[in-house]
């Protein structure tokens, strides 16, 4: 072999030699890349949302959709009375730390607004659980068309406050639209385990609508068909969703006093409806309540609207479903419905 073919054979082999160097150095720095994205995708998956939730029903619907990959948690402590609250100075920093925030509107919250004003994290998913969800309205008493031969009925009177009524998790078929909203808002913010939380939605979803099978099947052959309630008006979506009708002492705001004609309105219902029981709410004093039952003498029943709940409930992992059964059996108790 000639020295000039050997050179450029050489040369050859360098410059082939520096092609595969160079292609192994873009396959290394590929497989870089692809083990770091992978490695930050599984980070991202065991990375737990942080959420805060302003009332108990959106606490318990976000803790079933987020299971592990969610930490949930309630501004509204244990045992306080969600109309009356008042956010602190700590909450601020919660939500100040938090993935996503979740509210039903600024009818059932009215302090949301401001403290979301407040919040410097620009980050901080909101989701408004209640967004496209009707209110009821509530100035006269409405018929809603029939149902199993019932009439819809539900007397909303309240003569202290204008607007809808804030309540719509109480119609089940409502609590599931609200699951669907905080369902998009953790999918937004975590697009990484879509397919987590919706199986986790689509569960939860199938409870209320075996909820709601009870509650329609329990109360359809009632003796009585009318909810005497001693404390303010928190159950119209009940009432409408299974035919009852409903009288309430008060308006949407526990704060309200009722009148001395709202008190003799009640008894005259009670006693003209033949009627044994008198509901009364949860987290707040009974003392209207009470003074009803010992002038007609009927018993008292609680009706649990599941704003929040006690401390030792809270601890004990009571769930919105565990309360609304409760509630159907009182109801089945209180209307005269015919037991298993």
């Amino acid at each position: 072999m000639r020295t000039g073919e050997a050179n450029q054979d050489i040369e050859t082999l360098k410059i082939v030699g520096r092609a595969l160097a160079v292609m192994m150095a873009v396959c290394m720095v590929m497989v870089l890349l692809t083990s770091c994205r992978a490695s930050e995708e599984k980070v991202m998956q065991n990375k737990k949302l942080q959420v805060a939730t302003s009332l108990f029903p959106l606490y318990d619907f976000a803790r079933n959709i987020g299971q592990d990959r969610a930490d949930v948690f309630l501004l509204l402590p244990p045992g306080v009375e969600a109309h009356s609250f008042e956010p602190r100075p700590d909450d601020m920093v919660r939500l100040n730390r938090a993935d996503v925030f979740i509210y039903t509107s600024s009818a059932m919250e009215p302090w949301a607004a401001d403290v979301l004003r407040g919040v410097r994290n620009r980050d901080l998913k909101v989701i408004e659980s209640g967004r496209g969800i009707a209110m009821l309205a509530g100035h006269e008493e409405h018929s809603h068309g029939k149902q199993e031969g019932r009439r819809h009925v539900a007397d909303e009177r309240r003569p202290d406050q204008g607007g809808g009524d804030p309540h719509i998790w109480l119609d089940f078929s409502n609590a599931a639209a609200m699951v669907d909203n905080i369902l998009a808002g953790f999918i937004e913010k975590d697009p990484l385990n879509r397919a987590f939380y919706e199986r986790n939605a689509d569960a939860y979803k199938a409870k209320l609508y075996d909820l709601d099978r009870r509650f329609k099947d329990g109360l359809s052959r009632c003796r009585k068909n009318v909810i005497v309630h001693g404390g303010h008006f928190a159950f119209g979506y009940l009432a409408q969703r299974y035919g009852l009708r409903y009288v309430a002492v008060s308006g949407f705001s526990p704060n309200a006093e009722p009148t001395a004609s709202g008190m003799v309105r009640i008894s005259k219902v009670l006693k003209a409806n033949d009627l044994r029981h008198l509901f009364y709410e949860e987290l707040l004093s009974p003392r209207v309540a009470e003074s009803l039952a010992r002038e007609t003498g009927v018993s008292l029943l609680m009706l649990n609207a599941a704003h929040n709940v006690g401390k030792e409930e809270f601890e004990r992992g009571v769930g919105f479903l565990d309360l609304m059964q409760r509630n159907l059996e009182n109801l089945k108790r209180g209307l005269a419905c015919p037991q298993p």
